[in-house]
């Protein structure tokens, strides 16, 4: 069993991030993801993407509680910067399993799903 008192490797955003590509073939795989939305509740009135949890970033804190640290979490923005704060923020938390969505849910509506909206 690894000591949890041990200092992590520093975060290194190259191996926290994920494509769009590479979540949809995890999602249709079937993997156990849980995928969260950090956007604020009126852009996730304008697009969403099913299954996704709306926390957003600042109200993150609250609801580390109720995050596994065994699972893998993917976390998404509009275009991946405020995901790839708030992957370093669960890192740094003792999360190492976290990803944020390389260019958000608007690279997901341009490469995955073109009838979603995009703002």
């Amino acid at each position: 069993m690894a000591n949890t008192s041990e200092t992590p490797p520093p975060f290194q955003p190259q191996k926290h991030e994920i494509s769009v590509q590479e979540l949809k073939n995890k999602l249709d795989q079937g993997e156990p993801i849980q995928l969260i939305d950090v956007r604020e509740p009126a852009e996730h009135q304008i697009v969403c993407l099913e299954d996704a949890e709306l926390i957003p970033m600042n109200d993150l804190p609250q609801h580390i509680e109720g995050l596994d640290p065994n699972r893998e979490i993917v976390l998404h923005c509009h275009h991946g910067m405020r995901s790839m704060q708030a992957a370093y923020y669960l890192y740094q938390n003792g999360f190492q399993n976290v990803k944020s969505l390389t260019g958000g849910i608007d690279q997901w509506a341009i490469e995955i799903d073109p009838t979603l909206s995009r703002y």
